[in-house]
């Protein structure tokens, strides 16, 4: 049958588009791919052998790519292609997830010896999941803005907004994780970044083209600051009932002190400097552990995660903090490296201040929720798995604060107080909530559970992944 002249003329046409789309598509996919590989990690100084894959750099952010954030991915040690994609972040706000996290904790490379070795981490959880870890937002360690006035404009909001930005870029570069289930995790103030970032990843899932659709199944926050009130009240019934503050302090804090509000009396400034001054001679982040040392002349905050009743007092930040061996100190010299820099592909653009654990630039905070408890309902109620653990030796974020914020959720208990053991030792205890919500402490941790208690953190987020209920016997 014969065509007419002009479908002829379409019939080219349409030819010509498919064979453009195809080149343009062809040349995104090998264009990501060129960036996948660009980004692999191959001469990182000091590092131990593995088999494991991983990568690290910067993903521009849209829509002026003024922004771009800082990553270090690790695969999974076996089959990542069949392991959960877990994005985890710490807190601060303005702290490092790559010098905490992936460097102190969980990574798979720990930094030892003044930042000259790095050793192999037994327990990390590269074992059980592929871990990504994010420096957010823009000013903390390599992250940076080509707009300063970025800068002044940071807060809860923004780094929500930033960071599902990031993770859009980031599966356009590894397409192959899109499909696995995902996860966040986090600890300390990423009491508000997780469930905040999760909530955004929700709403903007509802009628998202598959290109920007996010796996999200669930989070576990630890440590993590979620209800300011309660938050501020068992920080002070803690220290109570470990014997660092007085019968008569802690009274007159509960007296003077309205923990819902900010304005506080004079009385009551009086008294928190008092409770704060307690702590100046130990690590109030574990109170059991010995402190750093060489880090007692440093002002600059360290996991801060302090509300505005704290933060008022000058004080707060001098509280030393750091753990023996004086691990901060290594990991600042570490990433100061140029080195080391080149190898990860970090400070490209040759920032004009040197990496610091927590950032030095960022100076304020434009908003921060009082409470994430309504977001954690909500997402309760939307079928997402969502556990809350506890070290119980932080002074900072204790178990106590933490009981009394779950609490205010009004969750029917599933399964009631129990221990719950790793191999033969009980590992701390536990308690379930009809809807998917689990809180457990671990025993003899600090504020960065993975430092005090490694194979028992890995236990605990192995079952998380899994959704097991934890082990009720020794094993």
């Amino acid at each position: 049958m014969l065509q007419s002249p002009m479908a002829v003329v379409w019939n080219l046409l349409l030819c010509c588009l498919v064979s453009t789309l195809l080149v343009v598509s062809t040349e995104e996919i090998h264009g990501e791919e060129a960036e996948k590989e660009a980004d692999r990690v191959t001469n990182l100084p000091g590092q131990p052998a593995v088999t494991f894959r991983h990568y690290a750099g910067y993903v521009k952010l849209q829509p002026q790519h003024q922004k771009a954030l800082f990553y270090w991915f690790f695969e999974a040690q076996e089959a990542p292609s069949h392991k959960p994609l877990v994005l985890w972040l710490n807190g601060g706000p303005g702290c490092s997830s790559i010098a905490y996290g992936a460097a102190q904790e969980l990574g798979p490379f720990l930094v030892q010896l003044n930042g000259i070795k790095l050793n192999l981490n037994k327990f990390s959880w590269n074992k059980v999941a592929n871990i990504l870890f994010l420096e957010a937002p823009v000013g903390v360690g390599f992250s940076y803005t080509n707009k300063s006035k970025d800068l002044h404009m940071l807060g809860d909001r923004v780094t929500a907004d930033d960071s599902h930005a990031f993770l859009i870029g980031w599966f356009k570069r590894f397409p192959n994780f899109k499909s696995n289930d995902f996860y966040l995790a986090g600890e300390s103030y990423a009491g508000h970044y997780v469930p905040q970032l999760a909530n955004l990843i929700y709403e903007r899932n509802k009628g998202a083209s598959k290109n920007l659709y996010i796996n999200l199944k669930g989070f576990m926050i630890g440590n993590a600051v979620i209800n300011d009130a309660t938050d501020l009240s068992g920080m002070f019934e803690y220290a109570w009932s470990h014997a660092i503050i007085s019968d008569k302090l802690y009274n007159d804090i509960v007296k003077e002190c309205d923990f819902r509000s900010d304005n506080q009396t004079r009385n009551c400034g009086n008294h928190i400097r008092g409770f704060l001054e307690a702590y100046s001679a130990i690590d109030i982040y574990n109170i059991y552990a010995p402190i750093c040392l060489t880090s007692l002349s440093r002002t600059s905050p360290k996991l801060v995660v302090a509300p505005r009743l704290i933060t008022q007092h000058n004080l707060w930040h001098k509280l030393p903090s750091g753990y023996d061996p004086c691990t901060e100190d290594y990991v600042e010299n570490y990433f100061n490296r140029e080195d080391v820099q080149r190898a990860l592909h970090a400070n490209v653009t040759k920032l004009p201040y040197p990496y610091t654990t927590c950032s030095d630039v960022i100076n304020g905070w434009n908003d921060s929720a009082d409470t994430v408890l309504p977001i954690i309902r909500k997402l309760l109620n939307a079928g997402l798995r969502i556990w809350i653990y506890s070290g119980d030796t932080d002074g900072r974020v204790p178990v106590t604060s933490t009981r009394f914020s779950v609490n205010k959720l009004g969750l029917k208990i599933k399964e009631e107080w129990r221990a719950w053991f790793h191999k033969t030792q009980v590992a701390g205890w536990v308690q379930t909530y009809e809807g998917g919500l689990t809180l457990a402490t671990v025993r003899g941790a600090g504020h960065q559970v993975p430092v005090f208690a490694p194979h028992q953190s890995l236990s605990l987020f192995t079952h998380f992944l899994s959704s097991k209920t934890l082990p009720d016997s020794r094993s």
